[in-house]
């Protein structure tokens, strides 16, 4: 069941904070809304999800290239792409707590909050007063509670769709009938509902009055599909084929929240699957599959994830859907898989007067290819690894501790270096050690306080092994290592320590999964 805690989001965010993975973009002039910065740690861990995505995706597929496209772009992408005219959220303000919000998103999470729970509540129950025999399937399809929220839900989806494709005034008229309050002041007193474009512009050039208006790229799959030769061409590309980027995307969120969730600077790992038209549904499962399964071999937990398919489709696919995400608010998107058909190729066919096509030699063919689109947010992905990490503890002893169990491929640091005590030559074999560690792992290096203490604080930023020198390290050349999940130690010769850590921490080990 989906979880709904901010006192959990704030949790996350403080620690972020603290240990040095997420700060307040300008914080010492109060911060700017929406935008933050990675901190020490959260650079690093950055960095091993790009490395674990870019391997995956890149590496591992033979027929999948990257990319790397400019931000800024000649403005009638845009205009090709449809983000000029039809790249906009329907904003509703609060006339007496001055509060704009996403009118959709208002909708939906009065779906998820009213309706979907009392049917989980109802699922609960009768779970319990069923036991083995219960039949969920059968309980959803009969049950008359049930039916009567799944049927309120129907036609509250079936007006959103509506109202997304135009009739904005039922979109005001649907959350008033709703009762939709204001969360901020309680007040229902709401104004009319309005589209609000996304795109930043800027102006290119060196003077304002002679330059010409562009657009930071609200995403990178437009740099992918105007490449589309490019790459076939140079790369000699066979079709089925793919192209994948990871970069910046800038998006005006009027209502950026919940944290690194929501943004307005961001960055995405996107793949672009070039695939001849009649075959996108069988790739479109085929990428569903390759992706969840990407996802669970991390270990965040199976039950944090369940895909969500798109009742209202972009005018431009012919299937979507989701893998969503168990954070503290919920269950919420973290990757789209799309199904894009060939609407991006040949509005820039239209646009650009190219041809965007491959000619495929065994049917003597040319045509413009669909694509399947897999896109994940990097910051999503990055808060969705800090929400499975994050543990409070209570050990054997009856002490407590705050334990960030990151994935051991991901995690910013590997290894900790350790002496014992701050003299008698530990320190000296402490970083003998370390220096050797360091050609394959990134390491800390810690002196300072009691021995306890530094283990807490490696904990803390989700280092998964400490390497402890001590007196008995000069005498045989062995050392400790200690788990951080389960606080086992072994003892273990210097020479076997890097193996003992490429075993467990390698990202090689966490590709083998897929």
């Amino acid at each position: 069941m989906a979880q709904n805690d901010d006192n959990l989001l704030k949790k996350i965010a403080g620690h972020a904070k603290e240990y040095g993975f997420v700060f307040q973009s300008s914080e010492i002039y109060d911060g700017l809304s929406a935008a933050y910065d990675y901190g020490q740690n959260g650079v690093e861990l950055k960095n091993n999800i790009k490395e674990y995505w870019w391997k995956a995706m890149v590496q591992m597929n033979e027929h999948i290239v990257g990319l790397d496209a400019s931000i800024f772009m000649h403005p009638t992408t845009w205009k090709a792409s449809g983000h000029v005219d039809a790249f906009n959220d329907p904003m509703i303000d609060n006339k007496d707590s001055k509060k704009r919000y996403r009118a959709d998103v208002m909708i939906e999470d009065y779906i998820a909050n009213k309706l979907q729970k009392k049917i989980d509540k109802e699922v609960t129950k009768a779970e319990k007063r069923f036991g083995e025999a219960f039949d969920k399937e059968q309980f959803l399809a009969t049950n008359p509670n049930v039916l009567r929220s799944q049927t309120k839900i129907d036609e509250i989806n079936d007006r959103l769709k509506k109202g997304m494709e135009g009739d904005l005034a039922d979109l005001k008229a649907l959350i008033e009938e709703l009762g939709i309050a204001d969360p901020v002041s309680g007040s229902k007193n709401w104004t009319d509902v309005r589209q609000f474009n996304l795109m930043f512009s800027t102006e290119l050039g060196s003077l304002a009055e002679g330059a010409n208006k562009i657009y930071l790229r609200p995403e990178t799959a437009q740099g992918i599909f105007v490449n589309f030769l490019n790459v076939q061409k140079t790369g000699r590309m066979k079709i089925p084929f793919g192209i994948a980027q990871i970069g910046k995307a800038f998006r005006n969120e009027i209502i950026a929240r919940q944290f690194i969730f929501r943004m307005r600077e961001f960055e995405q790992m996107e793949m672009q699957f070039f695939v001849k038209p009649g075959e996108q549904k069988e790739w479109f499962e085929n990428w569903k599959e390759k992706r969840i399964n990407w996802h669970k071999a991390l270990g965040l937990g199976e039950a944090n994830y369940r895909f969500h398919d798109h009742l209202n489709l972009a005018h431009y696919a012919d299937a979507a859907t989701d893998v969503e995400f168990n954070f503290p608010m919920g269950f919420k998107e973290l990757e789209g898989i799309h199904s894009r058909t060939d609407f991006d190729l040949k509005a820039h066919e239209e646009h650009s007067g190219k041809k965007l096509q491959f000619f495929d030699t065994a049917d003597n063919e040319s045509y413009v290819p669909y694509v399947i689109e897999t896109s994940i947010g990097l910051d999503r992905m990055f808060l969705a690894v800090l929400t499975a990490a994050y543990t409070e503890e209570t050990l054997e002893d009856g002490s407590e501790r705050l334990v960030m169990k990151i994935p051991a491929a991901l995690a910013p640091y590997k290894v900790a270096v350790l002496p014992l005590l701050k003299k008698d030559g530990l320190p000296e074999k402490a970083r003998e050690i370390l220096l050797e560690l360091q050609l394959d792992f990134n390491c800390q290096y810690d002196e300072k306080d009691a021995i306890g203490r530094r283990y807490r604080r490696q904990d803390a930023i989700g280092t998964p092994f400490c390497v402890t020198v001590d007196h008995q390290s000069l005498e045989d050349n062995t050392v400790t290592i200690r788990d951080r999940d389960d606080l086992s130690q072994i003892r273990v010769s210097v020479d076997e320590v890097r193996g003992k850590l490429a075993e467990r921490t390698s990202m090689q080990e966490l590709l083998r999964k897929l």
